[in-house]
């Protein structure tokens, strides 16, 4: 079966030090890779580097078997979501949501269609008028995956997004992600530092070290790895896979 998003021997230096070491993914058609390591070991600079905000000094990127590295940001399919939502001021929750949109010149009734199904699945009814000042930190963090999903890209790339939000927001936020994705067959992959959101969102794992990344197929195999962690919380994880929060 061809990847949903395929990697191959990405590399960036920076002053003549590896920060991407010629890591090398694959994550399957709509399924989430959660990608761990400690603060400076390239996990941001993997993202950027797949999306193309930075320039790489060799690897590949296919999405959906097609090589997109060499195609201009807007044709790759890929969309890069952050730490900080970055929604225009200007702009209220539905223009915020129709932007992509009406750069693709879609039918004003398309566009109409699609942000009532957004904020409906968004959870944001009542809030089409808002503008992002006026939102909670998991308001804002809802309309900016909503301006994501609008275009209907076929990879998201998640740079910590949730970090900024409480417990319960990041909780609720998380569930939301999942379900939603899923519904889409948005290939995804989540870089985070919290071992327990990592369980919870992913269906495949990375480790990051030194600008190198140790994939693993799935929960066990990711559990079982040495430096992973997933000992220390035993009990999660285990809660998980006999279906604990993470299918909510």
């Amino acid at each position: 079966m061809t990847a949903g998003l395929a990697v191959t021997g990405l590399s960036k230096r920076y002053d003549g030090r590896p920060v991407l070491d010629a890591v090398s993914l694959a994550v399957p058609p709509g399924g989430l890779m959660a990608v761990l390591g400690p603060s400076g070991c390239g996990k941001s600079t993997l993202l950027r580097g797949i999306a193309g905000l930075i320039a790489v000094d060799g690897g590949t990127v296919l999405v959906a078997g097609r090589r997109v590295d060499d195609l201009p940001l807007r044709q790759r399919g890929i969309v890069y979501l952050g730490q900080e939502p970055l929604l225009f001021p200007h702009l209220d929750v539905s223009g915020n949501l129709a932007f992509g949109l009406k750069l693709s010149r879609r039918p004003p009734a398309v566009i109409a269609a699609r942000v009532r199904e957004l904020i409906g699945e968004l959870g944001l009814q009542g809030l089409e008028q808002r503008n992002p000042g006026d939102l909670s930190g998991g308001e804002r963090q809802r309309v900016a995956f909503g301006r994501a999903l609008a275009i209907e890209p076929a990879v998201l790339l998640l740079d910590e997004p949730f970090s900024s939000l409480d417990a319960i927001t990041r909780s609720s936020m998380q569930q939301l992600f999942r379900r939603v994705a899923r519904h889409h067959a948005i290939t995804t992959v989540l870089v985070t530092h919290d071992l327990k959101e990592a369980l919870v969102m992913g269906d495949c794992f990375g480790l990051m070290h030194d600008g190198q990344l140790t994939a693993h197929a799935d929960r066990a195999a990711f559990a079982a790895a040495p430096g992973s962690g997933v000992a220390r919380e035993r009990a999660f994880w285990e809660a998980l896979d006999t279906g604990g929060s993470r299918d909510a």
